[in-house]
C-alpha cells in the first residue's frame, strides 16, 4: 500500500511541477506580447499596462504559493518564497492603482 500511495505521491507532484512550468511560459509569453504591443502604441494600449502588472502578479504569486509549500522545513526557501508573494501582491496593488488611474482620467 505505501508503496503506491508513494507512486501516487511523486505523479502527483510531477504532474504539480509541470503545471507550473506551463503557467510560468504560458504567462510569461503574455507579458512578452503585451509589452511589446503597448510600447508600439502606447495611447492606444493604456489598459494593457494594468493587465501586465496583474499577469506579473498572478505569475510571482503562483510560484511563490509553490516554492513555500514545496520547501518542506527550510526556513531560507520559505523566506524566499514569502517575499515572491509580497512582491506579487505588490504588483496587484499596481495593477489596481493603473486601472484605477487610467478608468479616472
Amino acid at each position: 500500500m505505501q508503496r503506491q500511495e508513494g507512486r501516487k505521491s511523486v505523479k502527483n507532484r510531477k504532474k504539480t511541477t509541470l503545471s507550473i512550468d506551463v503557467a510560468n511560459i504560458t504567462l510569461g509569453l503574455g507579458i512578452v506580447i503585451l509589452a511589446v504591443i503597448s510600447f508600439l502604441n502606447p495611447s492606444d494600449h493604456m489598459l494593457l499596462l494594468p493587465v501586465i502588472f496583474f499577469l506579473g502578479a498572478v505569475l510571482n504569486l503562483l510560484n511563490g504559493i509553490y516554492g513555500f509549500y514545496q520547501s518542506g522545513r527550510e526556513m531560507k526557501k520559505k523566506l524566499g518564497a514569502l517575499f515572491q508573494c509580497i512582491g506579487g501582491i505588490l504588483l496587484l496593488g499596481v495593477s489596481i492603482l493603473g486601472v484605477f488611474s487610467i478608468w479616472l482620467v
